[in-house]
């Protein structure tokens, strides 16, 4: 069930504000912004939107995880994308939502009502300059997607999850390692989103804790030991080069 939050933050003290939409805003489109927008939470399991639906306002992922899926028409169901904290759900010029979005943790969303904001984009070149840099950075997800999908092993799957979630967490140290993490997904739900079995996604997250790339505090609480150790698990290579 969605609820509006009264307890809105401003936006220049949003954790979110320098890679959300509104990373390049000045003080006065801040401002404009801050006018606009509304907070609305959505706890773990709740739907945020129905593919299908219409698209009354755009949002950004303040806190939590929520999923992106298709359902078929025989009721097989894809979990195709995940949504963390910055990334952005809609898009200006559409009347309708393309995917299920559902909330997979606690979800806090800043929203904007639809109509207004793409008045804005239309007025306000930084919020266009940086839609378009979200829609470049989607882009290149759903490429590595396809990489993950198509040629990884099991194991790369696995570490390509846990780095994007170490990367995308918002206090790693100097060095790169991180403090503690929390899996936003059951391992069902990863396996479904990677692609595996549950038998494999377990199989694979054991073997990292047992190399020392990663430590479990729990069932879904961990940490990156080794960060580099965790990207050569991944299979990409960092120059781009041929492996010899």
């Amino acid at each position: 069930m969605k609820i509006p939050d009264s307890n809105i933050v401003r936006c220049s003290e949003c954790p979110i504000r320098h890679r959300a939409v509104c990373a390049r805003c000045d003080d006065d489109e801040l401002g404009i912004l801050e006018g606009m927008k509304s907070y609305r939470t959505f706890a773990a399991g709740d739907p945020i939107l129905w593919r299908g639906e219409e698209l009354v306002y755009v949002a950004s992922v303040v806190s939590g995880v929520a999923t992106l899926s298709k359902t078929m028409e025989d009721g097989r169901t894809q979990m195709v994308g995940l949504l963390l904290p910055s990334d952005f759900i809609g898009r200006p010029g559409r009347q309708e939502i393309d995917f299920d979005v559902t909330a997979t943790t606690d979800v806090t969303l800043c929203c904007f009502s639809r109509r207004p904001f793409e008045k804005l984009v239309d007025e306000t070149p930084h919020v266009a300059q940086r839609l378009m840099e979200l829609a470049l950075d989607e882009l290149d997800a759903a490429r590595d997607w396809m990489l993950l999908l198509g040629r990884k092993t099991a194991r790369e799957k696995v570490a390509t999850f846990l780095e994007m979630l170490a990367r995308r967490s918002r206090n790693p140290d100097a060095d790169g390692t991180q403090h503690e993490m929390t899996l936003p997904m059951t391992r069902d739900q990863i396996s479904n989103y990677l692609g595996l079995t549950l038998e494999t996604v377990s199989r694979q997250l054991n073997a990292l804790k047992n190399d020392k790339i990663i430590a479990f505090i729990d069932r879904r609480n961990f940490e990156v030991l080794n960060l580099a150790a965790l990207h050569d698990a991944t299979g990409d290579d960092n120059d781009g080069g041929m492996i010899s």
